[in-house]
């Protein structure tokens, strides 16, 4: 924590200096440098030191961007489709067409609110069963278009009530992962915070399954493991660390296929910076899919799921 006060302040000094120099006050630039430059260093160290349980907790830091926040500032004229033309409106996933750089794509994303009457009202980002039929109504109207799948992924799992469960809550999520998997479209999955279960995987199959640099992704949280395994969920530290749960982890392991570096102490102290970097990162990867045939995208996708979990023993 005195690492990310001494960030906060460097943010502020930086930003300060760069007002300076943009209006012409030169003497400024050298020491703008210097301080630009210990930025850099102060927070390649915070992330260094920060362990996978301390990375959970900022993964739901409240002040991170959210799919909404995402929306705004990397999308034009996003218009926002509702209903799952058989039960309702599940506010906790938000899906529509927009535009990136002029080129129309489909945005589907987890969201949790802000304050508690959002909270509520997105039921804290636990999707119910309507909100994947949602999705997948999206998703196969945007293969309908030929237009990109986007998803954004930030839950800590799907919402495990009587109700949903009554809806048929895990027959939801598994057409969403089947659809996904058979679309004819480019798909690319960001994780931009906690990514639980497979409320979080129903999402998530994308061409590329891109992470936020301090997200996490798990087949379940630290607390639920720790109770299940422990007993107590005291030991959920301990959980974080063996479930292998950091973006760096799930690299190694062939899960994700890029890690999309966060700004100096995390996305939640400068989130206009993040937005741009995703921007980038989307765009990157989208220009290297659209040229791959509907069969070629299916294909790779298959190969990518296929092989996770394969070892070879010596």
């Amino acid at each position: 924590m005195d690492l990310q006060s001494q960030i906060e302040e460097y943010i502020k000094k930086v930003e300060v200096l760069r007002s300076k120099v943009k209006s012409g006050e030169k003497q400024y630039l050298e020491e703008y440098r210097k301080a630009r430059q210990k930025l850099k260093e102060l927070g390649k160290k915070y992330i260094q030191s920060l362990t996978p349980w301390e990375k959970t907790q900022l993964a739901r830091h409240p002040k991170r961007p959210h799919t909404s926040d995402y929306i705004k500032g990397i999308f034009t004229d996003f218009v926002e489709l509702h209903g799952d033309r058989k039960f309702g409106d599940d506010k906790a996933i938000i899906g529509g067409f927009g535009f990136l750089d002029g080129k129309p794509v489909c945005i589907i994303g987890h969201e949790k609110g802000r304050d508690t009457k959002e909270k509520i009202e997105r039921n804290f980002g636990m999707p119910h069963p309507e909100g994947y039929r949602k999705a997948i109504r999206l998703m196969k109207m945007a293969e309908k278009f030929k237009r990109p799948v986007i998803t954004f992924i930030d839950t800590p799992g799907a919402y495990p009530g009587i109700g949903a469960e009554e809806r048929g809550q895990s027959q939801a999520i598994a057409e969403s992962i089947a659809t996904m998997a058979d679309l004819k479209v480019p798909t690319i999955a960001v994780v931009i915070g906690e990514g639980g279960s497979g409320g979080a995987l129903a999402l998530g199959v994308g061409n590329r399954v891109l992470m936020l640099e301090n997200s996490i992704y798990s087949v379940i949280s630290p607390e639920g493991c720790a109770a299940i395994l422990y007993k107590t969920q005291e030991k959920a530290p301990v959980a974080a660390e063996n479930l292998k749960i950091t973006a760096k982890d799930l690299l190694e392991l062939g899960i994700i296929d890029e890690i999309i570096p966060e700004p100096c102490g995390g996305a939640h102290l400068q989130p206009e910076k993040t937005l741009k970097i995703v921007k980038r990162y989307i765009k990157k990867h989208l220009k290297q899919l659209e040229n791959l045939s509907p069969d070629e995208l299916i294909a790779q996708r298959e190969s990518k799921f296929y092989s996770m979990g394969r070892f070879a023993e010596r």
